[in-house]
């Protein structure tokens, strides 16, 4: 079963720094893009940052402060958050593209995690 699974999460007072992660797995060769949303209570999903080879992009209102790392060999994603905001609560979603597994090598758009719930407070 190809799925993405998000871990780590939690509370943080403002000013802290969390790190989410994110893996997919099953019968895949690996993952074209990674995204992470982000759901605020009341507002709509909202991109975050996003990763397809070389090139990672950030939502304006995170740069300088979140990183996404990933490990190819692991089918893994990071997403290291510094200097939270209260205002940055919400449930964080990890997406993923993937790449099927041989022969076809084929593209299997638009896996979404479960979500994990990020609180920062005040």
């Amino acid at each position: 079963q190809v799925q993405v699974v998000e871990s780590g999460g939690g509370l943080v007072q403002a000013g802290g720094s969390l790190s989410l992660s994110c893996a997919a797995s099953g019968n895949i060769f690996g993952v074209n893009t990674w995204r992470w949303y982000r759901q605020a209570p009341g507002k709509q999903r909202e991109l975050v940052a996003s990763n397809h080879g070389r090139a990672t992009d950030y939502a304006d209102s995170v740069k300088g402060r979140f990183t996404l790392s990933k490990d190819n060999a692991k089918n893994t994603m990071t997403l290291q958050m510094a200097s939270l905001k209260p205002e940055e609560t919400g449930v964080y979603y990890c997406n993923a593209d993937l790449i099927g597994a041989p022969p076809k090598f084929d593209v299997l758009y638009d896996y979404w995690g479960q979500g994990t719930q990020v609180t920062v407070s005040s």
